[in-house]
């Protein structure tokens, strides 16, 4: 009789071959996801962006304007209506729960209106433009914009994506 050896495990081609084979999923799972991400934080940004502009038409009963803003990365500064500086916002200024990593930073500005070939600045007794800016590169959107007439437009270089 023969004393058969037999194998136990892998060869190194099987193993090349699951290596191979989880890289090509990998490579096709990877840019989906992260697609996803930035789908579900553009709509993190635009909910963001209409739950502002409720509490700047709040602010704009309350007034009789709207409140201009900035927030620079996480630094937030406003503008009064009697033109005074204030380094407190009643509104949220960031999208999602939280302020230190948030998807999106908003601000509110004076609407900028095109009139044939010049730009119109209106006063924030009239129209305020709300911003979300992405906090990580989102070229497809850039910039998420909403203002007082409705009117909903963003800076990235596919504008279909933004308000779908």
């Amino acid at each position: 009789m023969k004393n058969a050896r037999t194998h136990h495990g892998f060869t190194l081609i099987e193993v090349m071959i699951v290596v191979a084979i989880v890289g090509l999923l990998a490579a096709i799972a990877y840019p989906s996801y992260k697609d996803s991400v930035l789908k579900g934080r553009r709509a993190q940004g635009r909910t963001a962006l209409a739950e502002l502009m409720q509490q700047e038409e709040r602010y704009m009963t309350q007034n009789n304007c709207y409140l201009k803003f900035t927030n620079t990365s996480g630094t937030v500064s406003a503008t009064t209506c009697a033109g005074g500086t204030s380094s407190s916002v009643p509104f949220k200024t960031y999208s999602g729960d939280n302020a230190s990593n948030p998807a999106y930073r908003l601000s509110a500005k004076e609407c900028t209106v095109a009139s044939g070939n010049t730009n119109t600045t209106l006063d924030l007794k009239s129209c305020v433009m709300l911003e979300a800016a992405p906090t990580q590169t989102d070229s497809d959107a850039g910039v998420l914009q909403l203002n007082s007439f409705g009117q909903k437009t963003c800076t990235g270089s596919k504008p279909q994506l933004c308000w779908p």
